[in-house]
């Protein structure tokens, strides 16, 4: 009997991991309207380049039954640095939608679709930061905001990251949920695997600096 109980409780466990929800622990993106931005000094900035050869961008999306990893491969932007300071400076990135990478095939091309990210219509997601300001929260250096053009709807977010100013590079690292639904991405899925609302992005950036 007691097997069987063993056994029963460790099918519900594995059940329960596999259905668990990747966005409900991590911090929400602060959503608001998009707000006025402002191009960083150019005199006094220095440029840093992010590419895919030095920065991610990644995101875990779930449906009841699973959640799946993806990434965009193709993407550029910048840090304009000012005065080594990154609460003065400027961060700006493109991604190319159409690039979409997802863990299986046949949801790698579904999410380009109008269900999703509509690639065809919508071939470019932007983000610009409006303002960078120290982290009142333990686990982050800064809260970034920026303006997030995604699937035609432009928003301000607000999320908490890691940022270090060094004199090789400038590195950030976030993870954060959004919801799909505040940019128009509403696709429910089957009425028996429903898909999540909540996606987490995750952004890992280590831009070099000039020497």
């Amino acid at each position: 009997m007691r097997s069987y109980l063993t056994v029963g409780l460790f099918i519900l466990a594995a059940l329960t991991f596999s259905c668990a929800d990747p966005a409900a622990n991590k911090p929400k993106a602060t959503v608001g309207n998009a707000e006025s931005e402002n191009a960083a000094n150019p005199a006094a900035a220095e440029k840093l380049v992010i590419s895919p050869e030095n920065s991610k961008v990644e995101f875990v999306g779930a449906k009841v039954t699973r959640s799946h990893n993806g990434s965009f491969k193709q993407f550029s932007g910048s840090i304009d640095l000012v005065n080594n300071s990154i609460e003065s400076s400027l961060v700006s990135i493109e991604i190319d939608t159409a690039s979409i990478v997802a863990d299986d095939d046949q949801l790698t091309a579904h999410l380009k679709t109008p269900d999703f990210f509509d690639v065809a219509k919508y071939p470019k997601a932007t983000f610009v930061s409006t303002r960078i300001t120290p982290a009142a929260k333990a686990g982050s250096s800064h809260e970034v905001t920026g303006n997030f053009d995604l699937h035609g709807v432009k928003k301000s977010i607000t999320f908490p990251a890691m940022i270090q100013v060094t004199p090789d590079s400038v590195s950030v690292n976030a993870e954060f949920s959004i919801n799909r639904k505040d940019f128009g991405i509403i696709y429910a899925g089957k009425a028996d695997d429903l898909v999540r609302d909540g996606v987490v992005i995750k952004l890992t950036v280590k831009a070099p600096r000039s020497k």
